[in-house]
């Protein structure tokens, strides 16, 4: 007969509860960001949608409407890998079409900061809720040897 290590099993079982709850606890905090947001400029309206498609990712999109035509940015993921939460946009026409991660490094109940150090520009992502209804997201780093900064007030509009 067979001895069975109960102990070894329920370590196992305890770890990867612990990594459920601790990975579905990091994404459902960012909740607040699904919807569909506005940013108004000169040049257009800029939106940002993200939707919950489980308890492990949310898929998103950023475009420009410039009159009838629709012009995507960017496709987006927030996806929990392992134990760790990653913001990942694909941009067209930058990175040879490949997704890149950025590594959660800040969550609260009203923001989200993610960080790639080895990135071009930008390095680190951050989203902060002002209102249920307005958040600012932000992108930042370094490029060509100089720190940058661009900021995105958005308005929910759905």
């Amino acid at each position: 007969m067979k001895k069975t290590n109960h102990s070894a099993v329920l370590i196992g079982l305890i770890m990867l509860c612990s990594y459920n709850v601790s990975a579905q606890s990091q994404i459902k905090k960012a909740e607040w960001l699904t919807g569909t947001w506005e940013n108004k400029t000169s040049r257009g309206n800029l939106y940002e949608e993200w939707k919950k498609i489980s308890n492990h990712e949310f898929i998103g999109k950023s475009y420009m409407l410039k009159e009838k035509d629709t012009i995507v940015f960017e496709t987006l993921r927030l996806a929990v890998e392992g134990n760790n939460l990653f913001y990942i946009p694909t941009v067209k026409n930058q990175n040879d079409g490949k997704p890149i991660k950025f590594a959660l490094k800040t969550l609260s109940d009203t923001q989200l900061v993610f960080e790639n150090p080895q990135h071009d520009f930008p390095q680190v992502i951050t989203y902060t809720k002002i209102k249920p209804d307005s958040l600012v997201a932000e992108i930042s780093g370094t490029r060509n040897g100089q720190h940058r900064k661009q900021v995105f007030p958005m308005r929910k509009v759905k």
